[in-house]
């Protein structure tokens, strides 16, 4: 039974790309389950098919059954509609190229490699676009923009103010909002929360902010890097573990630093897997341009303390707020799948045991303490991926895969595109 005024809910499910998918239901036609078609996990950006493992495009396009719990409806931010995510199943049996599958797979590996609870916050970067008049798109006028900015300064259009209200409607559990470095970028913290409840409110988040932006006919976009001139949008993940007794386990007040060698060994995990984590956390042609060094991506392979250039940073909070960021992966990630490969490189480095590499002191800007970084391109990071048989294993062979030969086809198609790029520098020589 839906709560009063609420007569339809829409259930979502994360897709390869982390896109939401899903369907309207109404109120009187609620199960508890609703059918798609597991291609929808072949289908690419372009809409074309591509016979990814598992998407059984070329297997007569069978059934995909999402399944919800009517008592995990919230309110949305559509009025007298409800929002639910789903699991998903094929013939009765967990989707193996689902994302989300492979987050709930990597918090319980995890869970049993620390017997702890693991938890994330999510920082999601974005810009604003409005129309530029001839069918495309231009950064938001806010000319009085600035970093760490509220208000009508940096919002003339009251633009946050509704995605703010929205999310108190959902429970989303906003921490923070402010506008980023470069305007008009604004910066979205998700509170802290155990993992995959986390991960389920950033991504319906993502999706209300897109939704509320066009709206107010705008365009907001979570794309790694939108314009050449202004810095790249991120995501960035906090993960910590939390004990049975309310501990945090990622903290030692003891040690020299107050970090557990549980932390440390975790931190050394995630660097060991770097290139090929790139893959999964960066996973558009677009995402290149912003993986460089200077940029305050996570290009290197190092972590530091309280050190914003490096891949993983140890904020300088302890006790409670201990715990590692991952600051590499691209704003366009798919949440859940980066997530899981995230926490996937982590639970194998407190496995192995080895400790990790100096902490960066120096700038790690245009120089760093090591000289491995993310491969140049997406083509390179998948090949780092396919090389990686410790973290293909961890975060799922069969949604690896899947993920590799979707986004092969991805890159073959911009590698036979003519740019515009290439006709500005060529065409009038030859």
């Amino acid at each position: 039974m839906l709560p009063e005024g609420m007569h339809r809910i829409r259930v979502l499910f994360a897709d390869q790309f982390g896109f939401a998918r899903g369907k309207y239901v109404p109120a009187a036609a609620i199960t508890g389950e609703v059918g798609f078609s597991v291609t929808i996990f072949g289908v690419g950006y372009d809409r074309d098919l591509i016979p990814a493992p598992g998407a059984e495009v070329l297997e007569g396009m069978g059934d995909l059954t999402a399944r919800y719990s009517p008592d995990d409806v919230r309110p949305s931010w559509d009025a007298g509609t409800g929002v639910v995510i789903a699991d998903l199943e094929r013939l009765g049996q967990p989707l193996a190229i689902s994302s989300r599958l492979a987050a709930q797979r990597a918090i319980e590996a995890l869970a049993a490699a620390t017997g702890g609870t693991p938890r994330i916050g999510v920082e999601l970067e974005a810009y604003v676009l409005q129309p530029d008049g001839s069918g495309g798109w231009e950064p938001w006028d806010t000319p009085g923009a600035y970093c760490y900015g509220t208000g009508t300064v940096v919002d003339p259009g009251g633009l946050f103010d509704d995605i703010l209200a929205a999310a108190a409607i959902c429970g989303i559990g906003i921490e923070t909002a402010a506008s980023e470095y470069d305007n008009p970028q604004f910066e979205v913290v998700v509170g802290y929360g155990d993992a995959l409840e986390a991960l389920d409110r950033a991504f319906l988040l993502k999706q209300l902010c897109r939704e509320v932006a066009l709206r107010h006919g705008l365009l907001l976009t979570f794309l790694g890097r939108p314009f050449q001139d202004r810095g790249g949008n991120g995501t960035h993940f906090h993960l910590s573990v939390t004990g049975d007794d309310g501990q945090n386990l990622f903290d030692d007040p003891g040690s020299d630093d107050g970090l557990s060698d549980m932390a440390k060994r975790a931190i050394a995990g995630v660097l060991a897997h770097h290139e090929a984590l790139t893959a999964l956390c960066a996973p558009t042609v677009n995402a290149y341009k912003r993986l460089k060094p200077g940029e305050l991506a996570g290009y290197w392979a190092n972590w530091g303390y309280d050190h914003r250039s490096v891949a993983v940073r140890v904020p300088s909070g302890r006790g409670a707020a201990s715990r590692l960021e991952h600051r590499l992966p691209d704003g366009a990630a798919n949440l859940y799948l980066s997530a899981a490969a995230l926490m996937a490189a982590a639970r194998l480095g407190i496995e192995a045991g080895d400790p990790p590499p100096p902490a960066e002191t120096g700038d790690s800007l245009e120089t760093a303490n090591t000289e491995r970084c993310c491969p140049e391109n997406l083509s390179l990071a998948l090949d780092a991926l396919e090389a990686d048989e410790a973290l293909i294993e961890a975060v799922g062979r069969e949604i690896t895969e899947h993920f590799v030969v979707m986004k092969r086809a991805e890159w073959a198609r911009y590698a036979r595109a003519v740019t515009d790029w290439e006709l500005r520098e060529y065409l009038t020589f030859h």
